[in-house]
């Protein structure tokens, strides 16, 4: 197997894990005799593990063997999902996803790495795309199947579907991969240094906004489909997301390309998201609604303009951009499902959920929109430097002396 394959099937891996709680919270739930926003956490500890444990041990793991960083890596992470599939209690179930995490965090960075040390320069973005689009692969392909699966034969399925491609990926890492140093990971200080550019943090924080409303929700798009619409299957809007997030992967790239205006484009997909979620209240009991709100839903949650924005301000620090980005994404996921569960465990119900992630996106909205005039400003700002000045009428002079 190509050695950037086998990174691709374990961050294959890490995307099904990454999203597929959200799918599986009922039959938690019934399982260990907790309400749904508690099961919800289950999804917090995951992705808040995954946010802080990627930037802290690319640092820490820094100029170590690529094979055993990534090895260690899946062993945490395999075990981890195995002790989820069987554990009878609560609260160890928290700490085995808390654990997958950890070992979800510790095999991105180090995976991207390792493949972009496999290839030539010019070949770079080819690999690292393989890997990400393992990531995608995950969610979009792997997470409706997943739960195909947890249909038939229980969401503890799942997990031993995960434990599987994760055990298989580790047996590739071992007997395939060369030992030696991968290019090293960004480290924290690395990571802060951009982040102190004024554009950079305005960019991560709208992402994190972003993330903590859209998958703040989607963490409980089982449970609101049924509450809303007694829907109780899920898997079919669930693949509409998904289909919905391939094509918006690829449309984002091609309108950013042909405007060249990231930040806009950005803007655009905000304002889409915030009709879609401040109107589904009462899109979802219509079924074809439901299905085109969750289309667009999902296009504009795996949209890239803010990898291109981030990319276009500092493009001699990509790994570092793309990192930081994907930091705010996994700390807002985990922060909106927590904040989800909290408003309703306060009293709100299920039916009245998507106005607060609809009311998160709202305010990213309005930061975007600063962010794009912003952009422009400093871009208008740059041109009129970049003219040339007309001489004083010394220069004039001493010109027409020379």
């Amino acid at each position: 197997m190509n050695k950037i394959l086998m990174l691709s099937l374990g961050a294959f891996a890490l995307g099904i894990d990454a999203y597929i709680m959200a799918g599986l919270l009922p039959g938690i739930a019934v399982g260990f005799d907790v309400s749904i926003s508690g099961a919800g956490q289950t999804v917090s500890v995951f992705t808040l593990c995954y946010a802080i444990s990627a930037p802290l041990f690319g640092a820490l793991t820094a100029g170590k063997p690529a094979r055993l960083v990534l090895a260690a890596a899946l062993t945490i992470f395999t075990l981890a999902n195995a002790l989820s599939a069987v554990t009878t209690d609560f609260s160890l179930l928290l700490l085995t996803r808390a654990a997958a995490g950890i070992g979800a965090g510790l095999y991105t960075p180090t995976a991207l790495s390792t493949a972009a040390s496999f290839v030539s320069h010019a070949r770079r973005g080819r690999a690292l795309g393989t890997v990400v689009g393992g990531l995608a692969m995950g969610t979009a392909v792997g997470v409706p199947c997943g739960l195909l699966l947890a249909q038939s034969l229980g969401w503890r399925a799942t997990m031993w579907l995960v434990t599987a491609l994760g055990a298989l990926a580790l047996a590739g890492i071992l007997l395939r991969l060369p030992n030696g140093a991968a290019a090293t990971p960004p480290s924290l200080r690395q990571r802060i240094a951009v982040l102190v550019d004024p554009r950079v943090a305005a960019t991560i924080a709208v992402s994190f906004v972003t993330s903590a409303g859209s998958i703040g929700l989607y963490t409980y798009v089982a449970p609101l489909l049924h509450a809303s619409a007694g829907v109780a299957d899920a898997l079919p809007y669930l693949w509409a997301w998904s289909l919905g997030g391939l094509i918006g992967i690829y449309l984002s790239g091609v309108i950013i390309d042909a405007t060249g205006r990231p930040e806009w484009v950005m803007a655009g997909i905000l304002v889409g998201m915030t009709i879609v979620f401040g109107s589904m209240a009462w899109a979802l009991p219509d079924t074809a609604l439901a299905f085109i709100w969750f289309a667009v839903w999902g296009a504009a949650a795996w949209s890239t303009p803010q990898q291109h924005r981030l990319l276009s301000l500092h493009p001699d620090k990509g790994s570092i951009a793309v990192a930081l980005q994907s930091s705010a994404h996994y700390a807002g996921s985990a922060a909106g499902a927590a904040v989800g569960g909290l408003a309703l465990r306060v009293g709100a119900s299920l039916t009245q959920l998507p106005a607060l992630p609809g009311l998160m996106l709202a305010v990213a909205l309005i930061g975007q929109i600063g962010i794009a005039v912003w952009s422009r400003s400093s871009d208008r700002d740059r041109a009129d430097q970049d003219q040339p000045q007309p001489a004083t009428i010394s220069e004039a002079a001493t010109g027409e002396l020379l």
